[in-house]
């Protein structure tokens, strides 16, 4: 049983979408279904395979992570149901896409510059984890949660669980920290809100683990050589993750 695995790389993806330019795309979170597809045959044409984080953290564990890359899609665009899962199965890939149930069927109201785009429905989150993608959450409403309180912070991870349970007829395992803000208090409440991991962007080294996972931002101009730069600087700048529980941090 490994637990730690110096070659866990996980990617992290918004929005699948053609509207790339910088008036649509003012915050650079959309990849367009054509970069999407060179980006997954740049993967296999080296012998990788993309899959969800759940998938990751089970073969790192068992020691067979060799080739796995994670692929993670945050804020539940329906675009991921309309364009990123048809090229994700065709290039034999799954992956994580965290949702936010307090927000299905509307739009990333979050986002003030950037233009609205849609959010998954339920019926469209259902769809997802039946075409073999692991559903997650991304908490309730996308809020940042280190100034939240007790009660928010609770709605925004315990809560968005029990919901995400209700739709999909299982109780999430991951959780993704909105906007990439965390603490130690944060982690502590996705970790007593029964969640097995937390997706983080670039946690401070002491809260580095399962529970705050690193993860690469892929954008629209990544190209091969581009992919290829950043999962060698991941290797280097980012410490092996500890894949067992780390104990409660204190808030």
């Amino acid at each position: 049983m490994a637990t730690r695995n110096t070659r866990l790389w996980t990617a992290m993806y918004h929005s699948i979408d053609d509207r790339t330019n910088e008036t649509d795309d003012p915050y650079r979170v959309t990849v367009s279904p054509a970069r999407l597809d060179r980006q997954l045959r740049w993967l296999r044409d080296r012998g990788l395979r993309g899959v969800s984080v759940r998938e990751l953290l089970r073969a790192a564990r068992r020691g067979d992570a060799r080739g796995l890359v994670g692929l993670t899609f945050d804020d539940g665009y329906a675009d991921f149901l309309d364009n990123a899962v048809p090229l994700l199965r065709r290039h034999d890939c799954t992956a994580t896409v965290f949702v936010l149930p307090g927000r299905f069927g509307g739009d990333n109201a979050w986002d003030e510059d950037g233009p609205r785009k849609p959010l998954l429905t339920e019926d469209g989150v259902r769809r997802c984890a039946a075409a073999g993608m692991e559903v997650a959450s991304h908490g309730l409403l996308h809020v940042s949660l280190p100034p939240a309180t007790d009660l928010a912070l609770s709605e925004e991870t315990r809560l968005s669980r029990e919901l995400l349970r209700t739709v999909t007829g299982t109780a999430p395992e991951g959780f993704c920290y909105p906007y990439g803000h965390l603490d130690a208090r944060t982690v502590r409440a996705v970790r007593e809100a029964g969640y097995a991991y937390g997706a983080a962007v670039g946690p401070p080294p002491e809260l580095a683990g399962v529970f705050a996972l690193p993860r690469v931002h892929i954008g629209q101009r990544d190209t091969g050589w581009r992919l290829h730069a950043k999962r060698r600087l991941h290797a280097l700048r980012r410490a092996a993750v500890d894949l067992a529980p780390a104990p409660m941090p204190v808030s």
